[in-house]
C-alpha cells in the first residue's frame, strides 16, 4: 500500500499534474504512520512505512534514468534492473526519516499533519545537500502548472512550498480522528475539519496573492528590430536558441560528428538570422574541443551575428602535453573573430554520468564517453559577455538546486541553462527538469533561458511564465527577446534558507499547539 501511495504522489508531478492525488497519497501515508503505533518499535515501523512510500515515489518518478543506460546497452544495459531501484532505495531513506519523526514527536490530531509537513520539507532540503545532493522532483514542483500558486516560491522557495503542500495534502487525515463522546463530541467533530479548512483557505490566499502579483507584472512584448524596449525586455538583444534534436546514440559517433556540427551551423543561419543578436546552442553541442580546434572555432565564428556571440556547450580539456590531463563539461562564448570571450565549467557533476564516486572501489565505469572523470568547476559564477547583461550559466541539472544557481556576491541579470536531455528520450524526465528550472526563475526574480538538444528549450520570464517554447523531440530554432529581471530582490533571493528555517520553526510551534492532549487513563474512552 505504501508503494502505491508513493506512486500516486508521483502522478501529481510534471507532466501529469494530478495534484488532487497528493491528498490520497499523504493522507494514506499519515494513516500508515498512525498504524505503526501498535508495533513494538513505533518509530522503526513508521520509518519502514515511509521508506516503502519513498521507494514507490522515486521508482515511478525516476524510471527515465534507465533510458540513459540503454543508449549504450551493450556496456550498461545490465545495470537497468539495479540503477533505478538502487537509487530509489537510497533516496527512500529520506521519506522514512520524515515518517519516523512524526512518531517520535508524539504529535496528535492536526499537530501530526504539521510535523509530517515540516519533516518532509526538512528531508527534501537534506536530499538536496547530502553527498552530492539530488533535489529532483520536490513536491512543491507539482504547482508549476499554476502560474499563480508558483509565485509563492518567490517568498518561501520551493522547499517552503513543499512544506505547505504536504500540510494541505495530509490535512484530510484528521477526518478519521476520534471525536470523543458526550458533550465533547461536537467539538471533536469541529476539530477534525479545522486542519483541512485552514489549509484550503491558505492555498486560496496563496492563489489570490499570486494572481494579484501576476496582474501587476508587465507583459512581455517582442519589439520590432529597430524599436527600443518597452521596459519588459532587454533593449537590443534578440536570442536564437538552436534545438538540433540529435539522438544521443549519434551525438558522438565518429561518422556523424561532422554532420551534427553542420546541422547546428545551418540551423543558426536559417530564416530570420538577420534579426538575431546572440545565438545559444545546448550542452556539448560542439563535438570538438574548441579550445584546441581553430578550424571549429572559425566555423562557429562564421555564423556569429554581427557584434554578437554564439554561446555553446563543449568539452574543455587541458592543452596537449599538460599533466595531469583534465576535462571539463563547459560552455564557451565565441565572437565573430573566433575568440573565446567567456568560459564556464560545470561544478555540480552527475555521479556515474560524469565521474565515478569511489572509483578505486566500485567496479563500474561512467556512462559518458572517455575513461577520464570530468573535473568540477569552481562553482556558480557571473559572466560578463559582450552585448548581454551579466549571466549565470548552469549546465544540465545544476538548475534543479534551489538557492545554488548564482553567485550572490555578484548577482547576474538572467539565468542560462544549457542541457542535453537526449539521454532520457521521450519520457517524463525532460518535463520534470524544465519544471524545476521554471521555479528557479521565480525564486530569484530573473529570466531563465533554456537551450536543450532534444527539448524542452524555452524562455521564461522572472514570474515563471513561458513566453517562448520548443517542445520535446522536435528540431527547430526559437527566437525571442530577453526579459528584464525584477527590480529588487525577491524575499527568497534576499534571505534564502533562513526562510525555510523560519517556516520549520513556525510549523513546529503550531504542531505543539494543535496537538490535543492524550486521553486520560481510566476516564471515558474515545469512540472511533
Amino acid at each position: 500500500m505504501a508503494v502505491g501511495l508513493g506512486a500516486l504522489a508521483t502522478a501529481a508531478l510534471p507532466p501529469l499534474f494530478a495534484v488532487p492525488l497528493l491528498a490520497v497519497a499523504f493522507t494514506g501515508l499519515l494513516w500508515l504512520i498512525d498504524g505503526a503505533g501498535s508495533a513494538r518499535s513505533p518509530a522503526r515501523a513508521a520509518f519502514t512505512a515511509g521508506w516503502w512510500f519513498g521507494f514507490g515515489h522515486f521508482v515511478t518518478g525516476l524510471y527515465w534514468i534507465t533510458n540513459s543506460l540503454l543508449v549504450d546497452a551493450d556496456r550498461f544495459g545490465w545495470l537497468v534492473p539495479f540503477a533505478v531501484s538502487g537509487l530509489s532505495a537510497g533516496l527512500a531513506i529520506f521519506p522514512g526519516l520524515a515518517a519516523a519523526a512524526v512518531r517520535l514527536s508524539g504529535a496528535r490530531g492536526a499537530g501530526r499533519v504539521l510535523v509530517l509537513a515540516a519533516a518532509w520539507a526538512g528531508v527534501e532540503w537534506l536530499r538536496g545537500h547530502v553527498l552530492s545532493g539530488f533535489s529532483w522532483n520536490l513536491i512543491g514542483t507539482a504547482w508549476v502548472f499554476s502560474d499563480a500558486v508558483s509565485q509563492t516560491v518567490a517568498v518561501t522557495g520551493t522547499y517552503g512550498l513543499s512544506l505547505l503542500t504536504v500540510a494541505l495534502a495530509a490535512a484530510p487525515a484528521t477526518l478519521g480522528d476520534p471525536v470523543g463522546g458526550g458533550a465533547d463530541a461536537g467539538a471533536g467533530r469541529d476539530r477534525r475539519w479545522a486542519a483541512l479548512v485552514v489549509m484550503t483557505a491558505l492555498f486560496g490566499v496563496l492563489w489570490a496573492a499570486g494572481e494579484v502579483r501576476l496582474a501587476s507584472a508587465p507583459a512581455i512584448v517582442d519589439p520590432a528590430p529597430a524599436a527600443g524596449s518597452d521596459g519588459s525586455v532587454v533593449p537590443g538583444v534578440r536570442l536564437r536558441l538552436v534545438q538540433a534534436n540529435i539522438d544521443q546514440r549519434l551525438k558522438w559517433s565518429p561518422s556523424e560528428r561532422a554532420a551534427n556540427f553542420r546541422k547546428y551551423l545551418s540551423m543558426t543561419k536559417g530564416p530570420g538570422f538577420e534579426k538575431v543578436t546572440h545565438v545559444i546552442w545546448p550542452e556539448t553541442a560542439v563535438p570538438y574541443i574548441v579550445v584546441r580546434d581553430g578550424e571549429a572555432r572559425a566555423a562557429i565564428a562564421a555564423v556569429v551575428p554581427p557584434k554578437g556571440l554564439v554561446i555553446t556547450g563543449a568539452i574543455r580539456a587541458t592543452p596537449t602535453g599538460v599533466k595531469p590531463f583534465q576535462v571539463w563539461n563547459s560552455a564557451h562564448a565565441i565572437d565573430e573573430s573566433a575568440r573565446i570571450v567567456g568560459t564556464y565549467d560545470k561544478f555540480h557533476l552527475v555521479p556515474f554520468g560524469e565521474y565515478v564516486p569511489l572509483r578505486g572501489v566500485l567496479p563500474v565505469k561512467k556512462i559518458t564517453r572517455g575513461a577520464v572523470d570530468f573535473s568540477a568547476g569552481p562553482g556558480p559564477m557571473t559572466l560578463a559577455l559582450p552585448g548581454l547583461p551579466p549571466v549565470s550559466l548552469l549546465i544540465c541539472y545544476e538548475v534543479i538546486f534551489p538557492g545554488n544557481v548564482l553567485d550572490p556576491r555578484n548577482r547576474p541579470r538572467w539565468l542560462l541553462n544549457l542541457t542535453n536531455d537526449a539521454w532520457f528520450g521521450e519520457s517524463t524526465g525532460p518535463y520534470q527538469h524544465f519544471a524545476a528550472a521554471r521555479l528557479r526563475a521565480v525564486e530569484e526574480g530573473l529570466a531563465l533561458v533554456r537551450a536543450a538538444n532534444t527539448g524542452i528549450s524555452a524562455v521564461v520570464d522572472p514570474y515563471g511564465r513561458v513566453i517562448a517554447r520548443l517542445g520535446l523531440g522536435v528540431d527547430g530554432v526559437l527566437d525571442s527577446p530577453l526579459p528584464l529581471p525584477l527590480e529588487g530582490l525577491t524575499p527568497y533571493a534576499r534571505f534564502g534558507g533562513w526562510i525555510l528555517l523560519g517556516l520549520l520553526t513556525i510549523a513546529a510551534g503550531l504542531a505543539f499547539i494543535a496537538s490535543p492532549p492524550p486521553p486520560r487513563r481510566g476516564g471515558r474512552r474515545d469512540r472511533d
